[in-house]
């Protein structure tokens, strides 16, 4: 009876040898099946992340231009509205891209 309580009361330790190969074998079949799926992942796929990432520079590229240009036009100075709109539509393009295939990467 005294065995009994105390081997209630115990507190986990290190995981065990058989828990430990367990998990090591969950990792791999995991690590097995994400392969399988991206193997699935035709070059279709992979063109489409090219043009997502491509357009998601792109897009905010232009838009700094276009801006820039019509603020150089319009309110004419000692600052290139063309240029620093360029320059921040590159980073806030860049930084949209990273986002996409970060969203993507968590995904597999």
């Amino acid at each position: 009876m005294v065995e009994e309580q105390h081997a209630d009361n115990e507190q986990p330790g290190p995981a065990s040898p058989q828990t430990r190969f367990g998990e090591a074998v969950q990792r791999k079949a995991l690590r097995k099946l994400r392969a399988r799926r991206e193997a699935d992942r035709g070059p279709w796929f992979w063109l489409g992340m090219f043009g997502l990432v491509g357009w998601s520079v792109a897009v905010p590229t232009v838009i700094g231009i276009a801006l820039g240009l019509w603020l150089d036009r319009t309110f004419p100075g000692q600052v290139s509205w063309t240029l620093t709109l360029l320059i921040a539509g590159v980073a806030l393009g860049c930084a949209n891209a990273w986002y996409w295939i970060k969203q993507e990467n968590r995904h597999d």
